[in-house]
């Protein structure tokens, strides 16, 4: 009876979707055609209650190309009006995104746009995805790098 009500009092709360941003990026291993990256996100949560996540689904688009997919099933809380950080490993096919960046105007060659876009998996009663959508940008200077850090 606790679960259910539980599930029912969710229902009546309109979700804000979560705020979900690139922190990191740590390149693991790469050929000419695939990256394995292991990118550090922050999750941010508006809401007044707890997210329990269950997993995430992300693409990753760079300077308005598809650059990277992933999807993690790691399981943590995003605590009411507060922020989780978490790891996760993405597969990127770097060439076409990487042309672009490179034929691009030299202003635009500091720093590239990025999009985030997909949903967390949460164990929310009947809610059981939530899905986001952010942007940012991306120092050029830090691609080659180990490790770098988003704005």
């Amino acid at each position: 009876m606790v679960l259910l009500l539980t599930g029912c009092a969710g229902l009546g709360t309109k979700l804000q979707s979560p705020r979900v941003s690139v922190i990191g990026i740590r390149a693991l291993k790469a050929d000419l055609f695939e990256q394995s990256l292991e990118v550090r996100l922050l999750v941010e949560n508006p809401n007044s209650l707890d997210i329990p996540v269950r997993g995430l689904d992300v693409n990753v688009e760079l300077a308005e190309e598809p650059f990277a997919q992933g999807t993690s099933a790691r399981e943590f809380t995003v605590p009411a009006r507060g922020e989780a950080e978490f790891d996760m490993l993405v597969t990127a096919h770097a060439a076409t995104a990487l042309l672009r960046i490179a034929t691009a105007g030299r202003e635009e060659r500091e720093q590239v746009g990025y999009r985030l876009s997909g949903k967390l998996s949460t164990r929310l009663g009947l809610l059981r995805s939530i899905p986001f959508e952010e942007t940012g940008t991306l120092p050029l200077a830090d691609l080659g790098s180990r490790k770098r850090k988003a704005e």
